[in-house]
């Protein structure tokens, strides 16, 4: 059976984004059920960290240029680490359950393991191009 190959038009159509995209789905949702009192504390830090792993792959693939592109996604990375820290931290504090931190924790690790490849994916595509590679794929 032939595989079908993927045409990427837009960020959107990355497997990157999306994971991101619903682990940022997941963790707005969370956020907007911890207390009001923390809206302004760890509600707003969460959101915008989760916010940021899906703009840093939006903006990387708009600049057209592979190590920008990396860097961007190696900036995503850091925001879904960040959230993960503030998932623990809305634990510790007992504004989140176990089942919610458990299922933050499943959406994190197959949201980096998802931009590890597709970071991997833009390393060695750079690689290619430097070489001066005649099969380079595209930019994205």
């Amino acid at each position: 059976m032939k595989e079908k190959i993927l045409e990427i038009k837009s960020f959107e159509d990355l497997k990157a984004w999306q994971t991101c995209r619903d682990f940022r789905l997941f963790a707005v949702k969370l956020a907007r059920t911890l207390p009001s009192e923390e809206k302004y504390r760890i509600c707003n830090q969460l959101i915008r960290s989760a916010r940021s792993t899906t703009a840093n792959i939006a903006e990387g693939y708009g600049r057209y240029h592979y190590q920008e592109n990396v860097q961007f996604c190696r900036q995503a990375r850091g925001s879904l680490y960040e959230s993960l820290d503030h998932a623990i931290t809305a634990h510790d504090e007992k504004l989140i359950t176990d089942s919610d931190l458990e299922k933050f924790r499943k959406l994190f690790g197959t949201a980096v393991a998802v931009l590890n490849g597709y970071i991997n994916y833009l390393d060695r595509s750079a690689r290619q191009t430097r070489k001066g590679s005649r099969n380079t794929p595209t930019d994205h």
